[in-house]
């Protein structure tokens, strides 16, 4: 089996959450794990750390450790978080990647939203709107990260999630959450999303598609 070829390329400790697949099940202490897998409890240390490094398990001083669902996003976050620190050029790269991937995955995604979900990407849509048009006009940030995310949310695939995750992260590492340039821009980029938002309501998920792709474009011509 495929598991079986991959498994002896990852720690030993990985190698036993593997085998233990049920989420959120407290873990054995160090001294237990350290004697069934045959290692010291400082080489088991070093190796529960990369797995809190990528999010794999969860380790509280009082409630021990517990494993996690699987998120590709944790180990997305600790490279890209490396690669922006080296240079932030990285940024346009890794959105680039993001961008064909929700244009890649965009029909299957919006087939599988539901109408709870169709009803919420209004809201959200209502919300940010509500942002721009008052009297000190706030970014709708929030709103920007939600609605992509829900859009794609029902997509069944942790590393297509995980990626996407990772952008918003890395989005706002870079401070683009935090400047938004004119508000002509502001107001042409939530245009375009009322289109999407739209198009997915009405099943016109080709018109949507072409908005998706036009406004990804206004980031790298942002004021």
């Amino acid at each position: 089996m495929l598991r079986e070829r991959i498994s002896p390329n990852i720690s030993e400790f990985l190698r036993y959450l593997a085998s233990h697949q049920e989420a959120d099940d407290k873990l054995p202490s160090l001294n237990d794990l350290s004697k069934e897998l045959n290692i010291s409890v400082a080489s088991l240390r070093e190796q529960l750390e990369v797995a809190r490094a990528l999010g794999f398990v969860e380790v509280k001083p009082k409630t021990g450790t517990r494993r996690l669902e699987y998120s590709f996003a944790p180990a997305i976050r600790q490279s890209l978080g490396y690669a922006l620190a080296l240079n932030d050029e990285h940024f346009k790269k890794f959105a680039e990647m993001r961008n064909h991937l929700e244009a890649a995955y965009w029909h299957e995604a919006v087939q599988l939203l539901t109408d709870e979900d169709k009803t919420e990407l209004k809201n959200i849509l209502n919300k940010a709107w509500e942002k721009l048009n008052r009297a000190n006009i706030q970014v709708p940030h929030e709103e920007h990260r939600k609605l992509h995310l829900m859009i794609f949310s029902r997509l069944d695939n942790p590393f297509v999630i995980g990626v996407l995750e990772a952008y918003w992260g890395a989005y706002e590492a870079v401070g683009l959450n935090m400047y938004a340039g004119s508000y002509e821009y502001l107001q042409e980029v939530w245009k375009y999303h009322q289109v999407m938002i739209e198009s997915i309501c009405n099943n016109q998920f080709e018109v949507g598609y072409e908005a998706l792709v036009k406004h990804t474009d206004l980031l790298y011509h942002r004021p």
